[in-house]
């Protein structure tokens, strides 16, 4: 058993461990110019829908405590 175990573990430090290629470029798998715009261009969208919502849910509820308003103001001119 003891023969078995040692000779896995003398496999397993035999194997070389991987190298890089002499050739390797890092400009090739580097997003670049056209990576950073298009996730700029994402980012400005994304901030630009976050502003247009904040503006649409504070105008509905501005709405809804104007008609509250109304609502009783109606309803205290109903009353004798």
């Amino acid at each position: 058993m003891f023969e078995l175990l040692s000779s896995v573990i003398d496999a397993a430090s035999a194997t070389p461990s991987p190298s890089p290629s002499p050739g390797f470029d890092p400009t090739t798998v580097t997003p670049g110019w056209v990576g950073f715009l298009i996730t700029f261009g994402i980012a400005l969208l994304t901030v630009a829908l976050i502003i247009d919502m904040t503006r649409r849910v504070r105008r509905v509820r501005y709405r809804s405590e104007v008609q509250e308003m109304l609502d009783a103001e109606d309803a205290a001119d109903t009353k004798p």
